[in-house]
This record gives C-alpha cells, structure tokens and sequence, in this order.
C-alpha cells in the first residue's frame, strides 16, 4: 500500500456503497485502520456474512487487483507460495547437455535453472511483488492445518520470502490482506496478533431491509421488508447452513 487511500470513515462507507457494499462504522474503522497501519484483518463470522464479499469490494472500490488464495486441509507450499517448473528445469537441463556435450559442471547448471525463469510464482508470493495494486484474500484459513500456518507468518509479519535457491525476496508493495474464518477451529495466537480483528454477524433487520432494496433494483420497500423478515426467521430454525 502506498498513499492512504482513505480520509475518514465516512469515505470508506462512500467508496465501498459505490461498489453495493453497506458496510457500518465497524467494518469501515477496521478497513480504514488496516489501509492505514499496513495490518491484514482477520475477518470471523457464519458463513454467507459478506466476509469474502467485503474483501471484493475493498478491491473494487480502490481499483486494486484482487488475487485469492482458497485454503483447503492439504495446501501446501507449492500452491500457496511457489513452485518450480520442474518440466521446463528438465527441457533445459537437457537442451544444454546436447549442446555443451557434457563440458558444463553442475554449478553452472544450477545457475540456469533456478532463477526467475523457471519459478511459479502462487498467490502469496505473487501478491507481494505485482507491480500493481493488489488486495490480498486467505479465504477459509481456518481449513489449513496449524502447521501450514507458518507459510503465512513470513508474509505477514515481515512481507517477504525466502527461497532457498534464490535468497530472500522482498515485497514491492504491501498488499492489503484479507483472512476469513468461519471458526471451524482456533486459529493460532501467532497468526491473530498480526492482524487486525473484525467480526460479521448476520445483519438486523433494518439494515437487511437496505441490504435487499440495494441489491434488487426496483423492489418495492414492503416486499423487501417481507424478504428480509422471511430470512430472519428461516435463521431460526436449525438448518444445517443458515440463509445468507
């Protein structure tokens, strides 16, 4: 992030209706803090709540690429940081064996391969060094294992990676970043003390009523107070996944 994007609460309430999203003065403060400390926000809440939505938004309203990582139990770091091109490393390998006849020690070897050209870069790694703008979502964090937590801290706590073969790569930018959880399990104490923490409940039912009037164009104000009570109380009975 460079320049604040944001003077005040009352423009990021502004900029995020532009792009239909209605967010109160709790998500506007905790977006504002975020842009302005440079701190990722750890969004919690049931699912359908708007958390990847409000990390949408934010991208639009500040014209920003969003790049998304989707965490599942298995992520490791060849999907969520990088990876080699082993296929392409291979091709190479044996394109100068048949060129050089064997003259060519492995030091030189290891030079050609492992640089830029052969390094896949995935969303964590790619959303630290774009040149543009970008808005970093971890969705669902809660689905990795504690253990693949630590893949994050690095980016988050000093924004940038170390790859063994190429040294450490620092960030061009820091990203705006987005976690959502749905509390599926605890997330570690290291992981929440490096972000900012903001929680979406499903909303009353004034600002459902402004939520549906917002989203359907041309519903009348009745209907969309119906809508809204109609889905409060669908939320009280015991569903297996409650309506967003």
């Amino acid at each position: 992030m460079g320049e604040n994007n944001f003077d005040d609460l009352a423009s990021v309430r502004a900029g995020l209706k532009s792009v239909n999203y209605l967010a109160d003065d709790g998500i506007a403060s905790v977006v504002f803090l975020a842009e302005r400390l440079g701190k990722p926000i750890l969004v919690e809440g049931p699912a359908g709540t708007g958390k990847t939505e409000l990390a949408k938004s934010v991208a639009a309203m500040m014209n920003s690429r969003l790049i998304r990582l989707q965490c599942y139990e298995g992520l490791d770091e060849a999907k969520a940081l990088y990876e080699w091109n082993y296929k392409k490393q291979l091709l190479r390998i044996q394109s100068d064996r048949g060129a050089n006849a064997g003259n060519e020690d492995w030091a030189d070897v290891q030079d050609d391969i492992f640089n830029d050209e052969f390094l896949l870069t995935r969303p964590l790694l790619e959303a630290i060094t774009a040149d543009d703008p970008v808005v970093l979502l971890i969705d669902e964090v809660d689905r990795v294992e504690i253990e693949t937590e630590a893949l994050l801290l690095e980016i988050l706590s000093d924004y940038q990676v170390s790859i063994p073969e190429l040294g450490t790569i620092k960030a061009k930018q820091i990203p705006l970043v987005f976690l959502t959880s749905n509390n599926t399990r605890e997330l570690s104490e290291a992981l929440k003390r490096r972000c900012l923490f903001l929680h979406i409940d499903y909303p009353q039912l004034d600002r459902e009523k402004e939520i549906v009037l917002n989203k359907v164009d041309g519903i009348e104000d009745n209907l969309a107070e119906q809508v809204a009570r109609v889905v409060r109380s669908i939320r009280q009975i015991e569903l297996k996944k409650s309506p967003s």
